[in-house]
C-alpha cells in the first residue's frame, strides 16, 4: 500500500491539533537554583573525570544529561550499554590487502567516529549495570584509555555513565571492580518539589563550574598538599578493596581514585565549588568511608594560597598541628614546582626553614628532598637549606662534600 505526503497547503490533518499540544507542553523554562547533585555532576565532568550516575530508572538521569551537554555546549553522544556486544567497543577487525604488511585495523562505531571529528562531546553510556561482564571488560578500555577500536577519543570528551541499582534493572550485574574503581560514583535522587515545578513548566538551571586563570596554580599546590598529606597521616587508605560483590562494585578507594579525589578537590578549589558538591564529588570518588574522613580533615586544614606565602614568606607563620605543618610545606614546594624560578626556589627554603625555628625539621624532611632536587646547577645555596644539609646529603641529594 503506498503512502500519500500531504503537502503543507493541505488541510489540517487530523494529528496537528496533537501535535502542537505536545509541542508547548516541551516547551519549559530554566530558572537559577542550588542543587548539590548537579553541582558535582558538572565539578566532576570539568575536571574530566569519569561519571557514574545511581539511580531508580525514570527519575531523569538521561534528561540530566541534555541539559549538561546544553550548558557546556557539547554535542551528546548516547549509548545504551547494554544492547551492544564487546566488539562494538573494542571494534571489528577490517582486513587490507596486506594484512602481514599492515596489520589488521579495528573499525570504530560511527558515533566514536563523529565525537573525533568534532574533537569534544560529552559521551553518556545508559544501562552500564545491565551490560554483562564481557561487554563491561571491552568498556574498560574506552573508559582508561579512551580508545574504541582503533580510534583514540579526543582528551576533550567528557564520559558519564548511569545505571540502576541491580535490584532494580532489567538483569542487572554488579559492576566489576576494574571499571567500578575507574568511575566518581554520584547518587542521582529526585526532589518532589523540583519535579512538582517542573511539571508547571519551570526547571533548575545547570550552573557550570568555571576554572578561574589565576586560581589554577595555587589550587594544584593546595589540592596536592591537602590530598599527600593526609594519605602521610592515614596510609591504610591508600588502597582498600571491599570484601562484599556490591560495594566492589561502587567507590573505594586506590591510589587512581585518589589520582580522581585530587583533581577533583583542585578543580574545586579553581572553581568555587559548593562544599556540598565537593563532598559529593571526593566521597564518589574513594567511598564513603575514607572520602568522610579526608572531609574532616580538609575541614580543619584551612591551607592558605601558596603563592602568597612564596611572595612573602616572612609574613606567614608555620602551623601549629603536624598534619596542617606537612600539607602546607607539600604546597609551598608543589607551588615552587609549578613555577620554579630561582626567586620562588629560594622563598620555599625560606619557608620550611620555619620547621627547624619551630624545632620540627622532620617535618619538613621530604619537602626539603623534594626542594633541592628542583636546584639548578648556577643557583648557590640559600641560608634555608643550613637545617637540612645532613638530610640532604644522606638523601644524596647534595654530595658529601657540599
Amino acid at each position: 500500500m503506498s503512502t500519500t505526503i500531504r503537502p503543507p497547503s493541505a488541510a489540517p490533518g487530523p494529528l496537528d491539533a496533537a501535535d502542537e499540544l505536545n509541542r508547548r507542553l516541551r516547551t519549559t523554562r530554566t530558572e537559577p537554583s542550588r542543587s548539590p547533585q548537579l553541582e558535582a555532576l558538572a565539578l566532576a565532568v570539568t575536571a574530566n573525570q569519569p561519571v557514574l550516575l545511581w539511580g531508580e530508572p525514570g527519575i531523569g538521569k538521561s534528561a540530566g544529561m541534555e541539559q549538561l551537554a546544553a550548558g557546556l555546549g557539547l554535542g551528546l553522544e548516547t549509548v545504551i550499554a547494554s544492547v551492544h556486544e564487546p566488539s562494538d567497543f573494542a571494534g571489528l577487525p577490517v582486513v587490507g590487502d596486506d594484512p602481514a604488511v599492515t596489520g589488521v585495523p579495528m573499525a570504530p562505531p560511527d558515533w566514536a567516529v563523529r565525537l573525533a571529528r568534532r574533537g569534544q562531546g560529552l559521551l553518556f553510556f545508559d544501562e552500564l549495570s545491565s551490560a554483562p561482564p564481557a561487554v563491561q571488560a571491552a568498556l574498560l578500555r574506552v573508559v582508561l584509555e579512551r580508545r574504541v577500536g582503533s580510534l583514540e577519543l579526543p582528551e576533550a570528551v567528557r564520559i558519564v555513565a548511569a545505571a540502576n541499582p541491580p535490584s532494580s534493572a532489567a538483569d542487572g550485574w554488579h559492576l566489576s571492580p576494574p571499571l567500578a574503581n575507574r568511575f566518581v560514583h554520584l547518587r542521582w535522587t529526585h526532589d518532589p518539589r523540583t519535579v512538582a515545578r517542573g511539571m508547571a513548566g519551570t526547571w533548575p538551571a545547570l550552573g557550570v563550574p568555571v576554572v578561574e586563570p589565576a586560581k589554577v596554580p595555587g589550587a594544584a599546590a593546595r589540592a596536592r598538599g591537602a590530598v599527600s598529606g593526609f594519605l602521610t597521616a592515614r596510609p591504610g587508605l591508600v588502597h582498600h578493596l571491599p570484601a562484599d560483590a556490591e560495594s566492589r562494585g561502587r567507590a573505594w578507594p586506590s591510589p587512581r581514585t585518589w589520582d580522581m579525589a585530587l583533581r577533583l578537590l583542585a578543580t574545586g578549589y579553581a572553581t568555587g565549588a559548593g562544599r556540598e558538591a565537593v563532598a559529593a564529588a571526593l566521597t564518589g570518588a574513594v567511598g564513603d568511608g575514607a572520602g568522610i574522613e579526608l572531609l574532616s580533615y580538609l575541614e580543619h586544614l584551612d591551607l592558605p594560597d601558596p603563592d602568597r606565602v612564596l611572595a612573602d614568606p616572612d609574613a606567614f607563620a608555620l602551623p601549629e598541628r603536624g598534619d596542617r605543618q606537612l600539607a602546607f610545606l607539600i604546597a609551598v614546594v608543589a607551588a615552587v614546582q609549578g613555577d620554579l624560578t630561582r626567586k620562588r626556589w629560594e622563598a620555599g627554603w625560606a619557608v620550611l626553614a620555619k620547621a627547624v625555628e619551630a624545632g620540627v625539621p622532620d617535618v619538613a624532611a621530604r619537602a626539603a628532598v623534594d626542594l633541592a632536587a628542583m636546584r639548578s646547577l648556577d643557583w648557590p645555596v640559600p641560608p634555608g637549606i643550613d637545617g637540612f644539609l645532613d638530610l640532604l646529603r644522606q638523601s644524596g641529594a647534595l654530595p658529601q662534600g657540599g
